[in-house]
This record gives structure tokens, C-alpha cells and sequence, in this order.
């Protein structure tokens, strides 16, 4: 779902590919390092099912809702110069 006036995705899905021949694939053809994607392969080869899912961006939400010009706005942990992680 696409909220108005440019905030964006609000509420997305995905499937994630199950065959780990397409995966191989995938991989060759965006010039990835096939040893960073290695572990996500074994997980593939050695017993994960095929899966999806779907989930809503709070923060989106919450910015478009209440008009807030950047997303960092709605953000419940804010980042500041000397505080970077939550």
C-alpha cells in the first residue's frame, strides 16, 4: 500500500526465492559476492521452507498521518550527534 502526497510504502509483502538454484542465479547475475550470500545459501539447501510475510512501516505510518516533513520525525528513537544506536 502506497500512502499519498510521496510518503511511501506504508504496508508491504514479499516472498523470498525458495530454490536455491534460482537463488545461485540471482546472485551471478547482480555480481554478488557469493561468499557474503553463503550462510542465506546453507539455510536454503539445508532445511528452510518455502515463506512469506508482510509487515507495515510504524514510522511511515505515524509521519503521514500526522504530516511530518522527513521520516526521522516519527522515528521513536531518535539519533543524535552523540547517541547513534538505540
Amino acid at each position: 500500500m502506497i500512502a499519498p502526497e510521496g510518503y511511501g510504502e506504508i504496508i508491504g509483502g514479499s516472498e523470498r526465492i525458495s530454490s536455491y538454484e534460482k537463488l545461485e542465479q540471482r546472485i551471478a547475475e547482480h555480481g554478488l559476492s557469493r561468499q557474503a550470500f553463503e550462510w542465506y545459501l546453507d539455510v536454503r539447501k539445508y532445511g528452510a521452507f518455502p515463506h512469506s510475510g508482510f509487515g507495515m512501516g510504524i514510522e511511515r505510518v505515524v509521519s503521514w498521518m500526522c504530516g511530518l516533513s522527513h521520516l526521522r520525525e516519527a522515528i521513536p528513537y531518535p539519533r543524535m550527534l552523540n547517541r547513534l544506536y538505540p
